[in-house]
């Protein structure tokens, strides 16, 4: 039994992502995902968003077979699991651990009118102070709705966890969450650096609700039997490692210190940037959360700005208008089809807002939309070009507003993946923000096994665990297209403020 592997795992709202890690050189020995398309969510109603977590676990399970199967190396040999998780869901379980309800997941948008009554009630300025957040539409409002509209299956909970909570309850069958946890699910106070008794209180939640707290780098459980045998990982395997998949995404491009910003851009686009301060937007466009390297004695926090509407805007694209000759194009075909048309899109707009309630726009739900469409001038690559640059402009949006936190995004930092695949999105980014920005090899499941070989003590500091973390690209702000992209940019945020007024 040895530690030349770690083992991340990434439980996004699409799929779960498994990455076997190479102990000594920090280099992918095997991926896996699963499912291969898109994972399902359950809607019962506009605005609604649910997932059963046992999929979560089916599809972790599966992940770890297909690992197994395609790296020929022993699962003995794995000295830490980390786990990485889609932020701000509601997993509600029974006093056997067994969940009450499909899982209410971060894009549902039910919660928000309970979040703002908090907010006026416990006291604009108390919130501010103690929680650097509005309870708005995050974990602890989800459960406020669930407590007014289900109140028998209210009665019925012993404990509440995040989606990574309930993944290392199954591998572990330990319940237990991080502070970063409880900050992302607006249940922790900053001045206290404790539980928010004052959200507590409020909502007439019980205490024992909050599962046992655990530093996010730490062994957290230990992997047993009965989860061996579904797995085919070694019982008392250490998890070592839990953080919700932007802090991680962070963790996984090395940004851990003040003024360093990293980006993602999923199903849904997030920028998030690391300060020593307790910063925060009086309006909570913006989010401070625990960051997951935070202590008393460094404090971290991460201020994160999300645009709902992202990848999952391209992947609308994908699915439903982008054939050609009656074959679906592939995302490369896609981007090469948007490139045939300047910055601009002569004059074509789209705002993608069409992913639930958005924090940048005051937790309002507006929608996607197309602007300026000219039907004897506009083809499909217009549209294209036109969807991503509007996913860039409103990240510069948000941009605009962690400015005012006292994070600027010189240098950002993202994997490449997703969104940063994309030529136009790459250059358009750049050149709209004037910041640089580094392209990485890395994801949310690298990051997450490098942080069970902190947690775990099997690197002996960030320096060792990030040795194998390497550059493939280097995005400069274009000079000469800097007026075509703000020209657009001022049409757009033009167009979005008419729309929110």
């Amino acid at each position: 039994m040895g530690q030349a592997y770690l083992l991340g795992f990434d439980v996004g709202s699409s799929s779960v992502k498994a990455t076997l890690l190479e102990t000594a050189t920090g280099k992918a020995v095997a991926t896996a995902t699963s499912p291969k398309k898109e994972m399902g969510m359950i809607a019962k109603q506009p605005g609604w968003a649910e997932q059963d977590p046992y999929d979560w676990w089916l599809h972790v399970k599966n992940a770890v077979a297909e690992i197994r199967e395609t790296a020929n190396v022993n699962l003995e040999d794995v000295g830490a699991i980390g786990i990485s998780y889609q932020m701000h869901g509601l997993v509600t379980v029974d006093g056997d651990g067994n969940p009450l309800r499909p899982a209410i997941i971060w894009c549902d948008s039910r919660a928000v009118p309970y979040g703002r009554q908090a907010f006026e009630a416990i006291g604009p300025e108390k919130c501010l102070k103690h929680l650097l957040n509005s309870p708005g539409n995050f974990t602890a409002a989800k459960l406020a709705w669930l407590k007014e509209n289900e109140p028998e299956l209210f009665g019925k909970i012993n404990k509440i966890m995040l989606p990574g909570d309930w993944i290392a309850y199954k591998l572990t069958g330990r319940i237990t969450t991080t502070p970063s946890g409880l900050s992302e699910g607006v249940l922790w106070d900053f001045n206290r650096n404790d539980i928010a008794e004052m959200v507590m209180e409020h909502f007439g939640f019980p205490h024992d609700f909050i599962p046992e707290i655990t530093p996010s780098f730490a062994v957290q459980g230990e992997v047993t039997a009965g989860a061996a045998e579904e797995t085919g990982l070694r019982a008392g395997t250490p998890v070592a490692y839990r953080g919700g998949d932007q802090p991680n995404n962070a963790l996984s491009l090395n940004v851990l210190n003040p003024g360093e910003v990293a980006a993602t851009a999923g199903t849904s686009g997030v920028v998030y940037g690391v300060g020593d301060q307790t910063n925060y937007d009086p309006e909570s466009r913006v989010n401070t959360f625990v960051h997951v390297n935070h202590s008393d004695k460094a404090p971290r926090y991460g201020i994160l700005l999300c645009v709902n509407g992202t990848g999952i805007l391209n992947s609308w694209l994908k699915q439903n208008i982008m054939t050609l000759d009656g074959v679906s194009l592939d995302y490369n075909e896609m981007n090469t089809l948007a490139g045939t048309v300047a910055p601009g899109s002569d004059g074509l707009l789209v705002l993608p807002f069409g992913n639930g309630a958005e924090r940048t726009l005051g937790n309002r739900s507006i929608g996607a939309s197309v602007h300026g469409l000219e039907f004897n001038s506009h083809t499909k690559a217009h549209v294209l070009r036109a969807a991503q640059e509007g996913i860039v402009f409103a990240l510069n949006y948000g941009l605009e507003v962690m400015k005012s936190t006292g994070v600027e995004a010189r240098t950002v930092r993202a994997g490449d993946a997703n969104m940063f695949m994309s030529p136009i999105f790459r250059e358009a980014f750049a050149t709209l923000s004037g910041a640089r920005l580094e392209l990485y090899n890395t994801d949310g499941s690298r990051g997450a096994a490098r942080g069970s070989g902190i947690g775990a003590g099997i690197y002996d500091n960030f320096v060792e665990a990030f040795s194998g973390l390497d550059t493939v690209a280097t995005v400069e702000p274009d000079a000469g297209k800097a007026e075509a992209y703000t020209e657009a940019y001022g049409r757009w945020k033009s167009v979005l403020e008419k729309t929110i007024t």
